[in-house]
């Protein structure tokens, strides 16, 4: 899970390694929450 979260416009987005965007959360806590459960998307790939 190496992943960046930034902060932008008063929600959170995050972006894997290669600075792909993944997804956006409405806090930092709920985007690590996400990034537990498995929603890095990089990581999905077939």
């Amino acid at each position: 899970m190496d992943c960046e979260i930034r902060y932008v416009n008063g929600h959170v987005e995050v972006y894997d390694r290669g600075g792909r965007f993944q997804f956006s959360a409405d806090t930092e806590q709920e985007a690590l929450r996400d990034l537990r459960d498995g929603w890095l998307l990089s990581d999905r790939a077939a």
